[in-house]
C-alpha cells in the first residue's frame, strides 16, 4: 500500500496539480479509488465508510492478498485537523485490531513538503501520503 501511495502522489500531481481549494474530500476519495482499482481488480476489494463496532465509519478499508488496510483521508488544513486525523485513525486501528494505517492528506498548501511518511502514534504507525 506504501508503493500504491507513492506512486498516486507522482500521478495525482502530474494530473491534478493545479488544483485549488475548493477541492473536497469525497473528490479525493473519487480520485485515489479510480487509481486504486485497477490494482486490486481480482485480487482484493475495497470499502467505503465502513463502520466500526462503535459505529465511526472509516474512510476506506481495502482487502488486498489477505490484509487489510485501513485509510483515512484528509484536505490539509494545518496541523491540529492533522493531528486530529491521525489520533482518529489510531482509533480505526485499534477497532481492526492492527498496529499500521495510511492517512492520505491532499494539502494546497503551496509550501507543502509532498511524499510518504511514517509517523507513531502511541504503538500504531501511521503511513501518510501527502498529495
Amino acid at each position: 500500500m506504501e508503493l500504491v501511495l507513492q506512486k498516486f502522489i507522482v500521478h495525482f500531481n502530474d494530473i491534478f496539480g493545479s488544483c485549488d481549494e475548493r477541492f473536497l474530500e469525497e473528490e479525493g476519495r473519487k480520485y485515489f479509488l479510480l487509481y486504486l482499482r485497477p490494482i486490486i481488480n481480482g485480487t482484493g476489494n475495497y470499502y467505503i465508510e465502513a463502520r466500526t463496532r462503535d459505529l465511526c465509519r472509516t474512510d476506506v478499508i481495502v482487502d488486498y492478498n489477505g490484509e487489510q488496510y485501513i485509510i483515512e483521508m484528509k484536505i490539509w488544513r494545518g496541523s491540529e485537523y492533522n493531528n486530529r486525523g491521525e489520533s482518529q485513525l489510531a482509533a480505526y486501528l485499534d477497532a481492526y485490531h492492527t498496529k499500521v494505517g495510511y492517512l492520505l492528506s491532499f494539502s494546497f498548501n503551496k509550501n507543502k513538503q509532498a511524499g510518504v511518511q511514517r509517523i507513531n502514534v502511541g504503538d500504531k504507525v501511521i503511513i501518510e501520503a501527502v498529495v
